[in-house]
This record gives C-alpha cells, structure tokens and sequence, in this order.
C-alpha cells in the first residue's frame, strides 16, 4: 500500500530562531558598481570603435591594460591617454570574465573615445525593512536593484542608506504606478550596503539615531509555517517621517516558493493608506509585514493593474541573506 500512495514533496526553509525591529523608514539608497556597467553604444563621428569587440548591454568593465576600472572617470581618462592605440578590456558578463581588445575613435575636439555608454553609481528611494541587534545588519526592499537600461541585477562593489526627504506623493491608479519621490542630495549617511540581490538589499547600520529604532519593538521572526491568510499590518513612513501602521489583508501564501521573491499575495485594507497612495507605490517596497506580532515579511511589488494588491517576501528569505553578510 505504501508504495501506491503519491505524497506530494514539500521544501522546508527553517531558519533558526531570529529577532529583530521592524524600521519602515524611507531612505535613500546610493549603489556603487564592481567597475563600469556598459548600458547603450553609439557612434563616433560615423565610426563604431566597438563594433568587433563582443561587448554588449550589461556586461561590467573591470579593467583595461590590467588597470583597475572603478568609476567612469577611471574609463576617460584611460582612454583620453591612449593616443588611439588599441587597449586590451577584461569585462564580467554572467559572473564570467572575458577578454577583448578595442581601438579608441579620436573626435574632432581631439579626445578619443569607445562609443560606449557606461554607468558607475545607481541611486533612488525605498523603504528599510528591519534592523537586527544581534549583528547590526539591516535588510531592505524585498528586491534587488535593476539597471534602468538593461534591466539586470546591478552587481555592486559597494553602496550606503542615506537619509531623504520626501518631496511628495503620486497617488497610484490602475495601469498607472504611484511613487514616493524624495531627495538624497546632502543627505546623512545611515549605513554601509553589502549586497545586492534578488531577495533585497543587505548591509550594517552605523547611524542608529536617525532611524529613532524603538529597542521596545523587537520581535521574533515568524516561520513561513505560522503565516496565515487574513489580516495583517505594514509599517510605513510616507508624512513628515513618521512611521505609522497600516492594514492589509494576506490574500494567498505560496509556503514552497524559495525561487523568488512573490511569497505572499496582499491587498491594503487602510482606508487612510488608500487616500494617500492609492495602495502599493513605488518606494513602499521594503515595507515591514507584522502577523501576530511578528515579523513575517515585506512588500516587494504592486499589481499595475490593481494597486491595492501587490506581494510580499517571507521574512526567512530575508533572514537568510542577512546571514550572508560578513
């Protein structure tokens, strides 16, 4: 009989027992990239300099002549002191390094250039999830930050959480995202970022003051196990810095998804929220979940179609890059 009974197979992320402060404060994220991120080409005065050389959108330069390539700046200058000679680049793509080689176009105002167009730094505005006193590390987001060209993970060198003022509000509408737009210009540091990655945004606090943490406000981490659909909170901190409590609603848990970070299908319920936002916006990523008082998660997405409703992680999968982090 046994051997005639199909039993369904069930992966189980168990962590171990974990407490943090769930924060809700909009900040400011500046990302540094591991070299020049290569996003457009264009001509050179009719030449294309780049053409024969395999690099394409998305790869990272890292080096050209064996020199190290941090920033943009490193890139110019390199090339400006070439005096057109061929320059043998080693770039990342997928992880893996290659190899190549690509002759500078001098222009008419006597500089030379790739015809490559290259990004060193990615900024913007979201929300840190929670603090972890045990550590002093920090996750945020829920998701990872893409590149606004070539839509891939930014690989980072490294990154800080600035203070931001909010500017204003774009209340959400069907097919049409809502957005938190703030400014990080001259802006406190609050923290180092460490990683990057499809599950959030991780590094170490070092500016605990002006997140005003609430030490009285630690709680333990609940297991995917003890999630259940129904009524829920989500801290946020949209008017003047305040953190306030919102309602949601859990709609659906997908308990076996550790692919992705769509763990849970929510709705906002707060009519207060829902005259302010419209639901779920842009820069409310990142926003803590409380079930129970506990920590279960964070939203990560809005449906475009339904601002009300977007999901959320699990609070495990964050623990778990958390842990990650040397």
């Amino acid at each position: 009989m046994f051997n005639l009974i199909p039993l369904k197979k069930v992966t189980v992320n168990v962590i171990p027992s974990t407490t943090v402060i769930p924060i809700g404060s909009t900040v400011g994220l500046k990302l540094y990239t591991n070299g020049v991120l290569v996003v457009g080409m264009s001509e050179i005065e009719g030449s294309k300099p780049y053409e024969k050389c395999n690099i394409k959108e998305g790869d990272m330069i890292i080096s050209i002549e064996e020199t190290a390539i941090t920033c943009t700046a490193d890139l110019v200058e390199t090339v400006n002191t070439s005096n057109g000679n061929e320059l043998d680049l080693t770039y990342v793509r997928d992880g893996k390094e290659y190899y190549t080689s690509i002759t500078p176009t001098k222009t008419t105002s006597n500089e030379y250039k790739l015809g490559l167009w290259v990004r060193d730094a990615a900024a913007g505005v979201g929300t840190i999830t929670y603090y972890e006193p045990s550590t002093g590390n920090f996750g945020a987001l829920g998701h990872g930050i893409v590149d606004i060209d070539t839509e891939d993970l930014i690989s980072i060198a490294n990154g800080e959480i600035v203070s931001t003022n909010i500017l204003s509000i774009i209340k959400g509408e069907r097919g049409n995202p809502g957005e938190i737009r703030g400014t990080i210009s001259g802006q406190s540091s609050i923290g180092e970022v460490f990683k990057n990655t499809n599950f959030g945004i991780y590094g170490r606090l070092n500016n605990l003051d002006s997140l005003n943490i609430n030490y009285e406000n630690e709680m333990e981490v609940a297991p995917r196990n003890e999630i259940k659909t129904g009524p829920a909170k989500i801290i946020c901190s949209l008017e003047n810095g305040v953190k306030e409590e919102y309602d949601i609603e859990i709609k659906k848990i997908y308990k076996n998804n550790n692919s992705d970070n769509k763990s849970m299908l929510i709705e906002v319920t707060d009519n207060d929220l829902l005259d302010l936002t419209g639901g779920i916006i842009q820069g409310m990523s990142g926003c803590p979940i409380i079930q129970n008082n506990k920590f279960i998660g964070a939203i990560t997405h809005v449906l475009v179609n339904n601002p009300k409703q977007g999901y959320a992680i699990f609070g495990d999968l964050m623990i778990k890059q958390t842990r990650q982090i040397d």
